[in-house]
């Protein structure tokens, strides 16, 4: 079978990443398209991935919107060339891309509707009659009807499950400092998305102090989707694009705004507190879970909390070893999603495809 696929952010990349060997190992050919979007290109550009850029979009939201329709038409025209069977992706551009197509479009998402209910709930709307199967984790609070299916994973384990993630330990020499001192990374995030509209994180004087305290306990390595404040710009992480993911594997602690990077580093037994104004009775679910199921994360709403309860944390000792205690359990109980999607296509294709 031939399957297009969108990868519109970072997370989306190591997403699809190893769905893409794992196929291509089974025979099937993939034609990977991508938006020029925060750190996408980069980490497709340090992998050798090869790809088709279908979209540059523009800085404000509203252009965003307004450059949409011409981005799904160069899809559509690079696809057509590839005839392919069917397209997947994370909604919107591929499912609009595939009703042009006229194949079928399989979509993963695990964005709720329960924050920021008005900008995620138009985009899904317009997207839902073009799509014909929405896989959710199990927990996905909104009943999305006969087309959502359910699965005991998160997106992220795609690609930091064990059976395709191996921590490499050269990570001191590559931050430049001693080997077994502690260090702490924080992540910012832009906050420039369409279903961002109204939802922010830190702000620069939080950036400042959140430094400020937690040098005082060891290393501190900034990760910024925009820029940071003049203060910080001497803790910028300066490393691989692609070497993220042990980076946050061997850090003592993660102090964040982002959704993504808050669920890889949990997910990698690494303490992780997350801030931004999703959070709160809303939150989504996978969240939620992390922080009151599986005890790997804490969620908070204000930098002020945040900064507290990163401070503790910081001083407290054997907090890896606990964390990797609890990272155990979880995998237990979650499936390799990597291999479920596979599956999925493969079963997908032998009934819909002629």
């Amino acid at each position: 079978m031939k399957i297009g696929i969108f990868a519109n952010t970072p997370a989306q990349v190591h997403f699809y990443g190893n769905i893409i060997k794992e196929l291509r190992k089974r025979g099937h050919e993939t034609f990977l398209l991508a938006r020029d979007y925060g750190e996408t290109l980069d980490l497709l550009k340090e992998s050798n991935t090869p790809h088709y850029l279908f979209s540059k979009p523009p800085a404000s939201k509203y252009g965003k919107v307004g450059k949409f329709p011409l981005d799904v038409l160069k899809a559509f025209a690079y696809l057509k060339k590839c005839d392919v069977d069917f397209v997947t992706g994370f909604g919107a551009y591929d499912a609009y891309t595939s009703a042009l197509l006229r194949v079928p479009s399989i979509v993963f998402t695990d964005s709720e509707f329960t924050v920021n209910a008005k900008s995620y709930t138009i985009q899904y709307k317009l997207s839902e009659p073009l799509i014909d199967a929405v896989i959710t984790p199990e927990a996905f609070k909104q009943d999305l009807g006969p087309k959502q299916i359910r699965v005991k994973s998160y997106k992220e384990l795609a690609y930091l499950h064990p059976n395709y993630y191996n921590p490499t330990d050269s990570i001191h020499e590559l931050l430049g400092i001693p080997e077994g001192e502690d260090y702490t990374v924080l992540r910012f995030n832009a906050f420039d998305a369409v279903h961002d509209l109204g939802i922010n994180g830190f702000d620069n004087n939080a950036k400042i102090q959140l430094v400020n305290t937690l040098k005082e306990y060891g290393h501190v390595f900034v990760s910024a989707e925009g820029p940071v404040p003049a203060e910080l710009e001497s803790y910028v992480l300066k490393a691989p694009k692609r070497r993220i993911h042990d980076i946050l594997y061997y850090a003592k602690l993660l102090v964040t705004d982002t959704q993504t990077m808050a669920t890889e580093a949990a997910l990698l037994g690494t303490p992780t507190i997350r801030c931004n104004k999703f959070v709160g009775s809303n939150d989504m679910s996978n969240f939620t879970e992390l922080e009151q199921k599986y005890h790997l994360m804490y969620n908070f709403n204000t930098a002020t909390d945040s900064i507290h309860k990163a401070t503790e944390l910081i001083q407290l000792g054997g907090l890896k070893k606990e964390w990797g205690v609890k990272r155990k359990k979880l995998l237990a109980e979650k499936v390799d999603i990597t291999e479920y999607m596979v599956s999925f296509f493969e079963d997908y294709s032998d009934k819909v495809i002629i």
